[in-house]
C-alpha cells in the first residue's frame, strides 16, 4: 500500500525530474494528454497549465494515492498495464512508474506503436540508482540469513535500462535519452531511510508483521545512516534518473 503522506515528505526533490522531463516535450496543442502512474495527481494538474485546452487524465493503481488528487484532471484507479485509450492520444507521460513493471520494455513499445497518435510524444523517467548504496544495502539485508526466508524473493537487481538501451528500443522515432544525477540534500532524522521507506522498502514492509517491520527498519536505518552520514546542513543523497522523450513518426 502506498502512503501519500510519507511519499510527499520530500515532494520538492521528487518533483524535479517530472518538470525536467515534461520541459523536453515539444507538443504545442495536444488534444489528449495522459499521465500513467500519476500518484496523487498533484504533478498531473501542472500539465493543465502547459496545455490548458487538452483533455487531461491521470491513471494510477493506488486508490490511497488518488484519494489526494486535486481538481484539474480526470483520474482513474487502474493498473497502467491495463490502460487502453479509446483512440490514440497525443502525449503519454510516465513519471517514476516503469521501474515497478518488469515487462515495461514491451509496454512502452506498445504505447508507442498502438496508443500514441502519429506525431505524438512519449515521455518517461525512472530511477537509475539501483547500484547505489541505498539499494545495494537493502538487497544485501534482504538476502542476509536473518531476512532471506521472508524477503529474499523481493530483491530487484536491475529493473531498468540505461539511456542507450531505450534509444535502441525506440529507434526509428525521434528519441532524446539522457541521465541526470541530482545531489539532493535531505533534511530530518534518518532522511535516506525515510526516502526509501516511501518507495523501495514498500514491498518489504508490506510482507512483514509490525514487529518485524520495526526490526527491519532499525537494521536498514543503521546501514543507511552509515552510508549517508548526516552533515551540519543535511544529508547529501546522490540520485540518478534516466529520462526518455520520444516523438512518434507522423
Amino acid at each position: 500500500m502506498w502512503n501519500p503522506t510519507l511519499y510527499g515528505r520530500y515532494a520538492d526533490e521528487r518533483a524535479r525530474p517530472f518538470f525536467e522531463l515534461v520541459s523536453r516535450i515539444g507538443a504545442e496543442h495536444p488534444r489528449q494528454v495522459v499521465d500513467l502512474g500519476c500518484g496523487t495527481g498533484e504533478l498531473t494538474v501542472h500539465l493543465a497549465q502547459r496545455w490548458p485546452d487538452a483533455d487531461l487524465s491521470g491513471v494510477d493503481s493506488s486508490p490511497e494515492m488518488l484519494s489526494k488528487a486535486p481538481p484539474g484532471a480526470r483520474f482513474e484507479v487502474l493498473d497502467a498495464r491495463a490502460w487502453k485509450p479509446a483512440e490514440p492520444v497525443d502525449v503519454i507521460v510516465s513519471n517514476a512508474l516503469l521501474q515497478w513493471i518488469p515487462e515495461h520494455r514491451e509496454l512502452i513499445t506498445r504505447w508507442m506503436a498502438e496508443d500514441l497518435a502519429p506525431g505524438g510524444w512519449l515521455a518517461f523517467q525512472v530511477p537509475g540508482n539501483f547500484d547505489f548504496p541505498s539499494h545495494v544495502l537493502i538487497r544485501d539485508l534482504c538476502q542476509s540469513a536473518a531476512w532471506r526466508d521472508e524477503l529474499g524473493d523481493l530483491v530487484r537487481h536491475a529493473p531498468v535500462g540505461d539511456p542507450g538501451e531505450y534509444l535502441d528500443l525506440l529507434g526509428g522515432n525521434e528519441v532524446d535519452a539522457w541521465e541526470t544525477t541530482y545531489q539532493h540534500v535531505l533534511q530530518g532524522e534518518d532522511a535516506v531511510l525515510t526516502w526509501v521507506r516511501a518507495t523501495a522498502l514498500r514491498p518489504m514492509l508490506g510482507r512483514l508483521t509490525p514487529d518485524r517491520q520495526d526490526e527491519f527498519l532499525a537494521e536498514a536505518g543503521r546501514l543507511l545512516g552509515e552510508a549517508y552520514p548526516r552533515r551540519s546542513y543535511g544529508t547529501p543523497f546522490p540520485f540518478r534518473r534516466i529520462f526518455v522523450v520520444a516523438r512518434k513518426e507522423s
